[in-house]
């Protein structure tokens, strides 16, 4: 690429909180950003239209995929993994077919490949997978990224923690601290079901959901949105990185830490303690999974540190309370008026 052409970047997947600050931040610098999506003009029923879109990028990021905050139906699981493996594949494709193949893709994954671990954390070179519905996913996921020869192309699999910003997951937890449920979270025994069963070509795990006596010290992983987006711009600059790399906090906490100063952050003192029979119900009535909340996620970013890459949020509380503080602008912009690429 010429001094006077301008890098292109292809984005699959940035109609989500995440995918909008990615796709702004290659804006600001200076990308072309080609989006795909269902709504886009490159779409991922055209193989040919996202062949040519990929074909002399300098980038593809993809953060496609179905949400995982759903309940884990077998309709939501199905679509789950079949959004993640397609997207995937339906890209792979197009790099091998592409006569200029992007020199670097960044896919996204999950932290949440790693096992549930009250032990000791799991990094890029040490970490043990799990097993189980989200583990078989996400190991789906990454063999659809490094499946085949792609010679010409860096591939990488960010395995993203939970991202606190103005998603999901994170309004859920300011939602229970301010309701007055904000107390620790007790894993322990629930009724039997088979929803985090293993699914894909290769399941694992058993047919019966797992439980653990933590105590609420099960470990709470966590990024803040500002440094996934610094991450994925400091690796798409540093051509020695590639293969699956942990994009999370170096500063993981625990569930009674997070709660604690979840309520702190709202003015809320109190919070009822919930044990896992009552998360049961209560993720029964919002549609949701107790899995989000009593999975021990317990990662650090050895390569990410090793490779130099300084973290602007490092501490838990002050990554939440400027989440919190943002809440109202964030929440107007990404609803009324959302990032608009070329």
């Amino acid at each position: 690429m010429s001094a006077s052409q301008q890098p292109v970047a292809v984005i699959a997947g940035g109609s989500g909180f995440i995918g909008r600050a990615v796709a702004a931040s290659f804006v600001e610098d200076g990308y072309e950003v080609r989006a795909v999506g269902r709504s886009s003009p490159i779409r991922w029923d055209d193989p040919d239209v996202l062949r040519r879109a990929v074909d002399g990028a300098d980038v593809v990021v993809n953060l496609a995929g179905k949400s995982v905050d759903c309940r884990y139906t077998d309709r939501n699981r199905d679509e789950i993994l079949a959004s993640r493996v397609r997207t995937t594949r339906a890209l792979r494709d197009a790099i091998a077919r592409a006569d200029r193949p992007p020199h670097t893709w960044l896919n996204a994954s999950t932290a949440t490949i790693y096992r549930h671990s009250t032990d000791h954390p799991n990094t890029e070179t040490g970490g043990e997978l799990g097993s189980g519905f989200s583990v078989d996913v996400a190991t789906s996921w990454e063999r659809e990224l490094f499946a085949g020869t792609l010679p010409a192309t860096r591939r990488v699999a960010l395995r993203m923690a939970i991202v606190i910003g103005d998603g999901p997951a994170t309004r859920m937890l300011f939602a229970l601290a301010r309701s007055g449920l904000g107390g620790t979270q007790h894993d322990g025994w629930c009724p039997p079901h088979r929803r985090y069963r293993g699914i894909g070509e290769r399941p694992t795990g058993s047919e019966r959901a797992p439980w653990y006596r933590t105590r609420g010290r099960q470990r709470f992983s966590w990024v803040h949105l500002d440094d996934v987006v610094a991450a994925i711009r400091f690796i798409r600059d540093d051509e020695r990185l590639a293969g699956p790399i942990n994009v999370a906090s170096p500063n993981p906490s625990d569930n009674r830490t997070l709660m604690r100063t979840l309520r702190r952050i709202t003015g809320r003192p109190i919070g009822l303690p919930t044990t896992r029979w009552m998360l049961e119900l209560g993720t029964w009535a919002l549609r949701t999974e107790s899995e989000l909340v009593l999975k021990s996620r317990w990662v650090l970013p050895e390569t990410l540190a090793d490779a130099g890459f300084s973290f602007a949020h490092p501490d838990l509380e002050a990554a939440l309370r400027d989440v919190h503080a943002r809440a109202g602008s964030m929440t107007t912009s990404t609803e009324r008026s959302p990032h608009r690429v070329p």
